[in-house]
């Protein structure tokens, strides 16, 4: 760097004072953008780090455009603009083919994108090219989790960490490992890591989030979490089902309490009650955390809390996390109802619509079916799907949802023209209503064999339980799709199995 350009950063960064620089600096100098972004960055402020990046690579000649290009794709990683960073790295890769850096930024842009196989294939390429590369072992560690494969995964992640001990996200994916391998104190260690790594300012959600899990998850003590009696989770347990408004319903007990409805949600991450049952079964709030899902609230504040004993048919568990709806929402047509998802409790499930009947074990038996889709669990249980022939998508596998729907980004990136009149409706989901929603006639889905030709499909706002979430949902099959069939999603063998009903 020049002398003089380097006097010009440090007087800017010394005036601001511990490195809070002030947003609307400009200057015709890319270098100096560059300069702040990465201050920017360093300090937690991610959307200021974006638009300095941006500044840069538009200030910048071409020769020097791939550091700016790389931090677009990270800050907007950070700040859920996946559509962005997705866009900026296939420019970065298409530079540079075989530079690791751009290929690993390619692949998390991918695997933000919801596109987790494309996103593995890329990570596999890039440990051919560079066996030490800590991003390529990470992106391996969350491909492999996605599978239900939890001890390679935690392989992968512990050998990235070892390379890259100071990079946070690292730590935090170890953390979601260990918590979904029901080893709650190492995951807390590991979340903590994480926090400690943090900038001082990073107030984000998946900061508050951490914090919060770490309280949750040092609340269980010596409890084991999923307690189960000795040789209950080599067992298949059957039990009957309803079927009310287009929601799969079975009766279960909390606390030893009576036996009471939950409908089946393998949409949602935990077991759910409302706050009434809650204080009847007294189950006490540990912490809050951040819920989003469908709905005009976005982000919802729910309490995180310990189930001392669910039954469900003749399996018992002991020490079972859940969430309170509480603050409650206000305004809705319906009473909160209580959920709860075989999924969530660790189980594979075969759900059959014609026998009204649900089978869950930690292992299913090998059976036939007519399709088999590829199923990826990260956080939620996605298959892909392809939008009018070109777009592909993930979608959640929903037993809680009603229709088919798609994400007003996934519905924006097949480039329709603005119909003269947009068909409006009314929805409302666990985030209250989403006054957006609208349905979209004439689209064409395909998931593998299975196509649904010139359809009309309900258009949502994922946009909150995708940043969340941190990857771009791109639809929700519920019932209308899945009620056709006896649906076998094996954890396992990470696979989604449709055998038709008659």
């Amino acid at each position: 760097m020049r002398c003089g350009t380097r006097a010009a950063v440090i007087a800017l960064i010394i005036a601001a004072g511990s490195l809070v620089i002030r947003a609307d600096v400009t200057s015709h100098s890319g270098e100096i953008q560059l300069q702040l972004a990465n201050a920017f960055y360093r300090d937690g402020r991610y959307q200021d780090a974006l638009d300095a990046y941006r500044r840069a690579l538009t200030a910048l000649g071409p020769d020097d455009h791939r550091a700016a290009r790389s931090g677009v794709v990270r800050s907007a990683l950070r700040v859920a603009e996946f559509d962005l960073a997705r866009t900026e790295a296939d420019v970065l890769v298409r530079a540079a083919p075989q530079a690791p850096e751009a290929i690993v930024l390619y692949a998390d842009a991918l695997w933000a994108s919801g596109l987790f196989e494309e996103a593995e294939s890329r990570y596999r390429d890039v440990l051919a090219l560079s066996p030490d590369l800590p991003r390529g072992h990470h992106g391996m560690a969350r491909a492999l989790a996605a599978r239900s494969r939890l001890q390679e995964a935690m392989d992968e992640a512990q050998f990235a960490l070892r390379l890259s001990p100071r990079d946070l996200e690292l730590h935090h994916t170890v953390g979601a490992i260990y918590e979904r391998m029901h080893r709650y104190e190492e995951a807390a260690g590991a979340f903590s890591n994480y926090v400690n790594l943090l900038p001082n300012k990073d107030h984000s959600e998946k900061a508050d989030w951490s914090r919060s899990e770490i309280k949750f998850l040092r609340s269980f003590g010596q409890r084991v979490p999923f307690e189960m009696d000795p040789g209950a989770d080599e067992q298949l347990y059957t039990i009957d089902f309803r079927v009310v408004n287009d929601k799969v319903v079975v009766r279960a007990k909390v606390n030893d309490g009576s036996f009471q409805d939950f409908v089946v949600d393998t949409g949602a991450e935990n077991t759910v009650i409302s706050r009434p049952t809650a204080q009847r079964l007294g189950v006490q709030p540990i912490t809050y955390t951040l819920s989003a899902g469908v709905g005009d609230v976005g982000l919802r504040g729910l309490q995180l809390a310990r189930i001392n004993s669910l039954e469900l048919g003749t399996l018992k568990l002991r020490n079972i996390p859940c969430l309170i709806k509480d603050p409650p929402m206000r305004g809705l047509p319906v009473r909160e109802a209580e959920s709860l998802s075989p999924l969530a409790l660790g189980f594979s499930m075969i759900i059959d619509y014609h026998t009204k009947k649900i089978t869950f074990g930690k292992r299913l038996p090998p059976e036939s079916s007519d399709i088999e889709l590829p199923l990826r669990l990260h956080r939620l249980v996605t298959v892909r799907g392809t939008v009018d022939g070109t777009h592909p998508a993930n979608f959640v596998v929903d037993t809680g949802g009603e229709v088919i729907s798609i994400s007003r980004a996934t519905a924006s990136a097949l480039g329709r023209p603005e119909p003269a009149r947009r068909i409006a409706l009314k929805v409302f989901g666990s985030s209250g209503w989403d006054r957006d929603a609208f349905l979209m006639p004439g689209v064409n889905l395909a998931f593998d064999t299975i196509r649904y030709t010139n359809f009309p499909v309900v258009v949502l706002n994922l946009d909150s339980p995708s940043a969340l979430l941190g990857f771009q949902l791109g639809g929700i099959v519920g019932h209308k799709f899945l009620s056709r069939y006896r649906v076998a999603i094996d954890l396992e063998r990470s696979v989604l199995r449709l055998k038709s009903i008659a």
